[in-house]
């Protein structure tokens, strides 16, 4: 690390005042020995890691190719757009901008999870790399009042700086604070750099529930009609995610759309009976406990299925999953 990057390391802490190590951006220290303390781990992880180097950071795409085949639950079109904008992205040395993908859909449909697959398959420590950050609205954001101590922009042109392979996941980005959004657009969008830093090998994930209504509606009519699900296709799902989310005032979009910095919208289709049965036992295989149609048929039966859709798809997807193959077995 030269001294250039120290001092503007240091600038970041000081102007920031609240940065510290990854996974807790945004602790306000009020005391001397709080700063000096978290000055000191953010030192201590900056000569640690020294930016990314090559050992850290090595895409594998036939991975993420599998873990998506066999991991992710009846998602061929998130599997589908996800491998190609990953692996197209990774496989460029000198990308436009950053991969910003937005992810949509019900609860329990593989949103995070899947985040966690690319973190995986690019980070030799995956989501427990320090170049991986996750942020949560409601725990990290809570307050409007508070916005400008939160620092968002400091804490993501640190992270870059130190390693413009860094990965950000926003979860809860429809509970997320619009001047926050705005504060964060100047990343997303086509840049050489911005006072010094490039951002465009930077990747942003956004995940939301916004647009569900939609998805879960085209799935159901897809259902009613006896189509089966896999000929769904992303243009069946382009519209309704346009009509329930762009158009929505309230939505995080609103901020963002001006300039349309998201690479890929991505919606994720419910799940229904059979495929709760399915992520039942892919959590015994995980466990090492031989798989049990019985136990994940009962498993199945105690998830709550949404009236709205005739019963047809689970209203919290796979979410509760684990906890009922605990208590079943």
């Amino acid at each position: 690390m030269n001294a250039a990057r120290l001092h503007l390391l240091l600038h970041v802490f000081l102007s920031a005042g609240v940065l510290v190590r990854a996974f807790d951006p945004f602790t306000v220290t009020s005391s001397l020995f709080g700063i000096s303390a978290a000055l000191g781990r953010t030192i201590y992880d900056y000569f640690r890691h020294k930016g990314c180097d090559p050992e850290s950071i090595v895409f594998n795409a036939t991975g993420l190719q599998l873990d998506l085949q066999t991991k992710l639950f009846r998602q061929h079109i998130a599997s589908r757009v996800i491998l190609k904008a990953v692996t197209g992205f990774m496989s460029n040395d000198n990308p436009k901008k950053p991969l910003v993908l937005s992810l949509h859909g019900p609860s329990g449909t593989g949103k995070s999870f899947v985040s966690q697959l690319i973190a995986d398959n690019i980070y030799k420590e995956g989501m427990d790399s320090s170049f991986v950050h996750v942020f949560t609205s409601e725990l990290h954001f809570p307050h409007s009042s508070h916005l400008d101590t939160y620092k968002l922009q400091q804490w993501i042109k640190g992270n870059v700086t130190n390693c413009g392979r860094s990965m950000f996941i926003f979860d809860e980005m429809d509970k997320m604070q619009p001047g926050l959004i705005d504060s964060i657009k100047p990343y997303l969008d086509y840049h050489e750099n911005l006072d010094g830093v490039s951002y465009r090998k930077a990747i942003f994930i956004f995940l939301s529930n916004a647009g569900r209504e939609g998805i879960i509606q085209t799935a159901l009519d897809f259902w009613k009609a006896g189509q089966d699900r896999e000929e769904l296709e992303l243009k069946d799902l382009e519209t309704v995610l346009s009509v329930s989310v762009f158009n929505n005032k309230n939505s995080y979009f609103s901020s963002l759309i001006d300039k349309n910095p998201v690479d890929f919208f991505i919606p994720f289709l419910p799940l229904e009976y059979r495929h709760v049965i399915e992520c039942a036992l892919a959590e015994m295989k995980a466990r090492g406990v031989p798989p049990d149609r019985n136990v994940a048929e009962q498993v199945a039966r105690d998830v709550v299925y949404d009236l709205k859709t005739e019963s047809v798809f689970s209203v919290k997807g796979c979410k509760t999953i684990s906890s009922k193959v605990d208590y079943y077995t």
